[in-house]
């Protein structure tokens, strides 16, 4: 079998690499927007060989790995597949992406999204471990043909990876406040910093902590602004829930009201017990 992978940043690169180890594909064919990012797979060898969509379109599975508004475009300008062919897209949102499906490709499709991810991205962050012991969300009441599905399943069973189902509507709505807020958050965070004027001395001081809080802070712009853009009402709805413990902590400190405030972060410390 041949696969292609559309968008060899991080995710489709250390795709490429890891389907390599499991030697499920006689080949790995990949394309980019990005002239430069095709030319660092195939010397990093993360694929065999650069493709044009004509070549892609032939392939038994074709995974996206794009930014999700690249997902949404490609989706709308594929013509219809051969009806062996596999289609997976991996978009960390999917509600805009599935109504952009056109119903020639209802049995050829597969959405699913693979819960891992680093700050990094392109061709040079790809690592051959980043899918594996992690997760993928896969979506019920998606009307994919059976052969698709299960080898959408045998692909990420050879990842490593652990398959949790889920209805498309709650994912989108869980995922903006397990992921999608957090990047939010680190964004917010690091440019609280940047604003001060003492910035760098701040900086100087900074531990294991901070870096850990500002870690996602270097994600790609132009992704999280597309992921923002597709599940815009849950991320709102994640900002306001965040927001309002915020406000609740910045009441409790500002009235000196330390039992109170050592209670909240109490509270706090039981997510460790079930995570």
């Amino acid at each position: 079998m041949q696969v292609g992978i559309v968008g060899l940043g991080l995710m489709g690169g250390s795709l490429g690499l890891a389907l390599r180890e499991t030697k499920m594909f006689k080949s790995i064919v990949g394309q980019d927007a990005n002239p430069l990012h095709e030319q660092q797979a195939l010397s990093l060898g993360l694929i065999d060989e650069i493709a044009d969509f004509a070549t892609i379109k032939e392939c038994d599975v074709i995974v996206l790995a794009t930014p999700v508004s690249a997902i949404v475009q490609i989706l709308k300008s594929l013509p219809p597949l051969n009806a062996h062919t596999t289609l997976i897209d991996f978009g960390s949102t999917k509600a805009q992406i599935v109504r952009a499906l056109p119903e020639s490709l209802a049995r050829n499709y597969v959405p699913a999204h693979p819960m891992c991810g680093t700050e990094h991205s392109g061709p040079k962050a790809a690592f051959k471990e980043l899918y594996h012991n992690n997760l993928v969300i896969m979506f019920d009441g998606i009307n994919s043909g059976e052969l698709q599905r299960t080898l959408a399943k045998e692909m990420f069973i050879a990842l490593g990876m652990q398959i949790v189902h889920m209805p498309l509507v709650e994912h989108d709505h869980h995922a903006a406040y397990i992921s999608h807020l957090p990047h939010i958050m680190s964004f917010a965070l690091a440019n609280t910093i940047l604003q001060q004027e003492d910035f760098k001395n701040i900086l100087a001081l900074a531990g294991g902590g901070f870096r850990g809080m500002v870690r996602l802070a270097n994600s790609s712009a132009r992704m999280w602004t597309d992921i923002a853009e597709q599940n815009k009402e849950n991320l709102l709805q994640s900002i306001q829930s965040f927001g309002d413990e915020m406000l609740k902590a910045e009441a409790i400190i500002k009235e000196s009201r330390w039992d109170e405030l050592f209670e909240w972060i109490e509270q706090a410390n039981k997510i460790h017990k079930i995570f």
